[in-house]
């Protein structure tokens, strides 16, 4: 199947856009937006991708699936378009960038910025149906973002993975911790984050893995 994305990720994944697996998938997502109210918009499925070549990655942050707001999701994981409202987890996510690193917290929360310094926002599920959070979470969309950090795993080195809650810490198994940093704690909602994710200090231990490796710090 002829998918429009990033030409080093549709290379990458080529074996998952011929399957017939990833057919039936796009099938029902076509029928999903032309019948209902699906986040993202339907030119951002693949926004983390494409904002984030796969030779140019640096850190992998794994979200659940796309905000269910209307107005909410833009594709990467844990960020909004700007003049939309932070959600409490990306509040807390610039809370402990501040006292990791010092960075002051921004006055938006789209997270393009990070993405082209080589920040791979990937939601496990592309697509949720509106106000129905991991409404998509069982339709398929694993077999594509799983196997796309398998890839990352095997063909790149030096990477940092950043796995927060449960759901994002069962990608670890995928990862060849010999070969990159995975850095794991609980999630930054406001449910946990006081858990364990404040203090965490995954964004100052990022930038030093990256530079003990020779490659250029993120500007978090």
């Amino acid at each position: 199947m002829e998918v429009k994305i990033e030409p080093g990720w549709k290379k990458q994944l080529e074996t998952v856009w011929q399957s017939p697996q990833f057919a039936v998938l796009a099938d029902f997502v076509r029928r999903e937006y032309a019948t209902k109210q699906i986040f993202p918009p339907a030119g951002k499925i693949f926004a983390a991708m494409d904002q984030c070549p796969f030779e140019l990655v640096k850190v992998v942050i794994i979200g659940q699936d796309p905000y269910h707001g209307v107005g909410q999701a833009n594709g990467l994981s844990f960020s909004v378009n700007p003049g939309v409202a932070m959600p409490p987890s990306l509040v807390n996510i610039f809370k402990e960038i501040h006292d990791d690193v010092g960075s002051p917290i921004p006055p938006d929360g789209d997270l393009s910025r990070w993405a082209a310094q080589g920040v791979l926002l990937l939601n496990s599920s592309l697509t949720v149906e509106a106000h129905r959070p991991t409404s998509h979470s069982s339709i398929g969309w694993e077999a594509v973002t799983d196997e796309a950090i398998r890839r990352l795993s095997a063909g790149r080195e030096h990477l940092v993975f950043m796995l927060w809650g449960s759901h994002a810490g069962r990608k670890a198994q995928m990862i060849d911790s010999s070969r990159h940093l995975i850095l794991q704690t609980v999630h930054p909602s406001p449910l946990s984050a006081y858990r364990g994710f404040f203090g965490c200090r995954h964004f100052s231990r990022a930038n030093d893995y990256l530079v003990s490796h020779g490659i250029t710090p993120i500007q978090w």
